[in-house]
């Protein structure tokens, strides 16, 4: 007779398990993952993402904000050739979000799930992740405006091309704060959901398919992006056109963009799943204490636990323990 309960909940092998600790394989069906093991899986992501170092998370965002120039061309140049069908204008306009997200760079929206979720489950503190967002989202706007500077004092685009790149702006700004606000949120849930589904899938083919079609459906609905609205504004700005101050583009702008899409990716998916995950953490990780919550720098690592090593034993016991005096 077996020793485990008809209850108890299904054991994973060792052999089944990544290095992280996390299913490396469906159990149910191998190509499969049920909901709590992409929610483990996206844990163990979030893990090794908070953990950065700052010059890490910022050479990273820099260089996600740089390749957002890359959608802005796209676009630009697809609503040039194709001012009256929407659908043909935002053909390229995923290019600059396929580099970034497929490379694995710090994208700002693309942060605001997996961070969050470790902090729901108490697996890293507040401040850690408002540090992270602080940065990466700094690094993407240093990024942007460096590549909107090259556009604007370039022949990069065309100028009827420059011309149409400068009209987005004067589209946003005419919408009005909360109508840029309620865009932009739905555009956080595309891409925090981008996250989850990344995390399911299992092969490259899939995630491609998957970005670009997620990115895609953003201009086409007339979404809007804060690190893409960001290169927008700011190419504005380094044309030295008539234009409305950068205070007004801060406020009128960019501001309703970027509370919109941090509550689209955070309320929308983190918190709405909350309830489903509040405890089926991540293991091996402790819990932080209210304290440590708040005022704190923890999480993202184990701090007082080994961390899972490569080599797992064949019992099932549990981890090996890893070395931990380069941590």
């Amino acid at each position: 007779m077996s020793d485990e309960s008809e209850d108890s909940p299904p054991v994973v092998r060792s052999q089944d398990r990544a290095a992280s600790g996390v299913p490396a394989a469906g159990w149910a069906l191998g190509d499969r993952f049920s909901w709590n093991e992409i929610h483990q899986r996206l844990l163990a992501s979030a893990d090794e993402e908070i953990a950065s170092t700052l010059s890490e998370l910022f050479f990273s965002g820099f260089t996600a904000g740089f390749a957002i120039v890359l959608t802005f061309i796209g676009y630009t140049v697809g609503t040039a050739t194709f001012p009256n069908n929407r659908f043909l204008a935002a053909v390229l306009y995923p290019i600059g979000f396929m580099y970034i997200i497929l490379g694995r760079y710090e994208l700002y929206t693309e942060t605001t799930l997996p961070p969050v979720k470790l902090v729901l489950t108490r697996l890293a503190s507040l401040p850690l992740l408002l540090r992270m967002w602080s940065v990466v989202l700094l690094a993407n706007v240093i990024g942007a405006a460096f590549g909107a500077f090259i556009l604007a004092n370039t022949h990069v685009l065309a100028p009827a091309e420059m011309e149409v790149g400068a009209e987005f702006l004067q589209h946003g700004l005419e919408l009005g704060w909360w109508d840029l606000f309620f865009k932009a949120l739905f555009a956080g849930w595309l891409v925090a959901g981008v996250v989850w589904l990344h995390t399911a899938a299992r092969d490259t083919i899939s995630r491609v398919v998957i970005t670009y079609l997620v990115f895609y459906t953003i201009p086409v609905l007339g979404l809007y992006h804060v690190v893409s609205s960001g290169a927008e504004a700011l190419f504005v700005v380094f044309l030295k056109t008539p234009s409305p101050g950068v205070l007004t583009l801060i406020y009128e702008f960019w501001l309703p963009v970027l509370l919109g899409n941090t509550t689209g990716g955070v309320v929308l998916v983190a918190l709405a799943s909350y309830a489903q995950a509040v405890r089926r953490r991540y293991p091996e990780i402790r819990v932080l204490s209210s304290r440590e919550m708040l005022f704190s720098l923890k999480g993202g690592r184990p701090f007082e636990t080994p961390r899972p090593g490569i080599q797992l034993p064949e019992n099932g016991g549990g981890p090996e323990e890893e070395s931990d005096t380069t941590r």
